[in-house]
């Protein structure tokens, strides 16, 4: 199959394994897997040529057939979604992937064509990705939500667990000085390609932060702000959470 040469591609990286919820990406919410109710919020996003959903699980891929959508039979033995996402994005013929997380049911299709649309508009970036302010009651210094800096061009500065930047002064941080990463990312294909071939940095490895192998590189990363952090799935307890999320959005 031909490709056209600046085919941007989204792919979602869906397996059946995951240690806190086992099979979660076919979990129903609002009475449709996980997986298709993020597959059709992708696919409402304008400036992606193609929508694939990557997995190794017969199940999975079931599903979103189900749906009509495409799906990327990849190895079992990835060591994460990135590398997963990788494979599928050679086969598909992509110059710019984006990342699409699997447990995302509410991502913002918008969201979505600003990643894709900040590498194809601009070839100085090698990577683009979100970040959305705390809210005000946040607890800044969990170490689930992961904080970013950026430059006064939007460049990621650092990504880290804990409370950055440090605010020396105060005697607890002011949530409102604080960014949320949101785990999207857009990636040139060689850069994704250089990625998963780079054995993880030390940085990497202390936070246990992806994205700081692409730092570590030298990688510029675009951060786009948005006003939604998004509402993941991440155990069973999260089913319920999503479900009034999508009512009170009007998508049920």
């Amino acid at each position: 199959m031909a490709f056209e040469p600046n085919r941007i591609v989204g792919v979602i990286p869906a397996r059946w394994g995951s240690t806190r919820f086992p099979g979660k990406a076919l979990a129903l919410i609002a009475g449709r897997p996980l997986v298709v109710r993020v597959w059709e919020r992708a696919c409402q996003a304008k400036r992606l040529d193609a929508v694939v959903v990557a997995t190794d699980d017969d199940r999975i891929r079931e599903a979103i057939e189900a749906v009509g959508g495409e799906v990327a039979m990849t190895r079992p033995d990835h060591p994460s979604g990135t590398d997963r996402v990788a494979e599928a994005a050679r086969a598909a013929g992509a110059r710019v992937v984006v990342n699409i997380q699997g447990d995302e049911p509410l991502i913002d299709p918008a969201l979505i064509d600003a990643v894709a649309g900040a590498l194809a508009e601009d070839e100085s970036w090698d990577m683009a990705t979100a970040a959305a302010p705390f809210g005000a009651e946040e607890d800044v210094t969990s170490r689930d939500a992961v904080k970013v800096v950026r430059g006064k061009d939007g460049q990621a500065l650092y990504f880290s667990r804990a409370p950055i930047p440090c605010e020396r002064d105060a005697a607890t941080p002011n949530p409102l000085h604080f960014w949320r990463h949101i785990g999207i990312y857009g990636y040139r294909r060689d850069v994704l390609d250089r990625l998963v071939a780079t054995p993880p940095c030390e940085l990497e490895q202390i936070e246990k932060l992806e994205q700081l192998r692409a730092l570590y590189l030298g990688c510029r990363i675009r951060v786009l702000e948005t006003s939604q952090a998004g509402v993941g799935v991440d155990t069973p307890a999260d089913v319920a959470r999503a479900e009034a999320a999508l009512r009170e959005a009007g998508l049920t």
